[in-house]
C-alpha cells in the first residue's frame, strides 16, 4: 500500500508566513496580503485557517502593507457604483464613556451640503452603544444596497450602511469575536476601506502606534486620509485633551496637534441617555462636554476637506446654529 500525503491547502502558506516561530516568522508583503485576503473573500479557507490566520495577525499587529493588500483584494471584488462621497466615516468601536456626539456633526456636515457615508458593524461588544442603535432616532437613514445610498445622498448628503450588507465576509470575521476572545485586525482594516473612493477618508485608531500605520496605508492606497485617536474609537475629537491629526494627501504626509478645548476634565456621564443626544440636537437641553465635541469633530470634518483649523472652527460654530435651516 503506498502512502500518499495529501496536497497542501493553498492558504496553508499565509498561516505559516505568520506563525513560523520567532525568527520565521514575518509580515506579508502587500501582494501576499492581497491574495490571502482574496481567498477570504472567495470563501475558499477553512474556519480553523480562518481563525488561525486572524489572531496570529493581531498579535503579530498588521503592516501598512497588508493593510493596503487586504483593502485592494477587497475593492476589487466590490465593484461599487460611481457614487459621489466626500468623506467616508467607519463607525464600528461603539461608545462607552460619553455619549456618540460625532452623529450629531455627521447630520451638521449634512445638513451644510457635505456628502457623508456612514458604515459600521453592529454591536459585537457589550458594553457599548452603538451607531446602529441610535439612527432610527437621529433620522440617519440606513441603506441595504447601493442604490438606496445614492438615493440617500441625493436626498439628505447622510447614508450608513451595515458592513454586512456589502462585505458580509468581513461582517462575519467580525462576529468571531466573541468566539475568539479579541477584537480581530478586521476591525482596523473596516476603517480603512473607503468603499466609495470618498474624497477624504476619516478614521479613528484607538491605540497608539496603529495611527501612524493607518495614515501610510491610505497613502500607499493613494486616498485623502486623516486619522486621529477618536474619544472611545469613535471619528470623535475629545476636547478635554490635545488632537493629533495624521493626514496625508497626494501622496505627502502632514501632520498637525489641536490643543484641549477645556481647562478641566469634564465629568463622565453615570449612563449614556440617547434621548439625551437627540434633545441637545433640538435645543431643549444644554451640554458643555457635548457641545465642545460636536464643534470640534465638525471642524475635523472641514479640516478634512482642505480648510484651515482656523476657518473650520469659525464655520463650525456657524454650520452648528443653522443645523435646522
Amino acid at each position: 500500500m503506498i502512502l500518499v500525503a495529501p496536497p497542501e491547502h493553498p492558504f496553508a502558506q499565509f498561516v505559516r508566513i505568520l506563525g513560523k516561530g520567532k525568527r520565521g516568522a514575518r509580515n506579508m508583503s502587500r501582494e501576499e496580503a492581497r491574495e490571502a485576503m482574496g481567498l477570504l473573500l472567495d470563501d475558499k479557507v477553512e474556519d480553523t485557517q480562518l481563525g488561525a490566520f486572524l489572531m496570529l495577525l493581531r498579535h503579530k499587529e498588521e503592516s501598512a502593507e497588508e493593510l493596503a493588500g487586504f483593502t485592494e483584494a477587497l475593492r476589487e471584488r466590490l465593484m461599487t457604483p460611481p457614487i459621489a462621497v466626500d468623506l467616508d466615516w467607519p463607525s464600528y468601536a461603539g461608545k462607552k464613556r460619553h455619549l456618540p456626539w460625532f452623529l450629531l456633526a455627521v447630520k451638521t456636515l449634512a445638513a451644510s451640503g457635505v456628502r457623508i457615508h456612514l458604515h459600521g458593524g453592529g454591536a459585537h461588544t457589550a458594553g457599548r452603544l452603538y451607531s446602529e442603535q441610535l439612527l432610527e432616532q437621529l433620522a440617519i437613514p440606513i441603506c441595504q444596497s447601493w442604490a438606496e445610498v445614492a438615493d440617500n445622498l441625493e436626498r439628505h448628503n447622510l447614508a450608513f450602511t451595515p458592513l454586512g450588507a456589502w462585505a458580509p465576509q468581513l461582517q462575519r470575521m467580525i462576529d468571531l469575536r466573541n468566539t475568539l476572545g479579541l477584537r480581530s485586525p478586521i476591525h482596523s482594516l473596516a476603517r480603512i476601506l473607503n468603499p466609495l473612493g470618498a474624497r477624504c477618508v476619516m478614521q479613528s485608531i484607538f491605540h497608539p502606534g496603529y495611527q501612524a500605520t493607518h495614515r501610510e496605508a491610505s497613502q500607499l492606497l493613494g486616498d485623502t486620509a486623516i486619522v486621529i485617536k477618536g474619544e472611545g474609537g469613535e471619528i470623535e475629537v475629545n476636547p478635554d485633551g490635545l488632537c493629533h491629526l495624521y493626514g496625508t494627501a497626494g501622496g505627502e504626509n502632514w501632520d498637525e496637534e489641536w490643543p484641549a478645548l477645556s481647562a478641566q476634565r469634564h465629568v463622565k456621564p453615570e449612563q449614556l441617555d440617547p434621548a439625551h443626544l437627540l434633545a441637545f440636537w433640538n435645543g431643549e437641553v444644554e451640554d458643555a462636554y457635548g457641545r465642545l465635541a460636536v464643534l470640534s469633530t465638525i471642524a475635523l470634518g472641514l479640516r478634512a476637506l482642505g480648510e484651515s483649523r482656523d476657518t473650520a472652527f469659525a464655520r463650525a460654530e456657524h454650520l452648528w446654529q443653522k443645523r435646522h435651516g
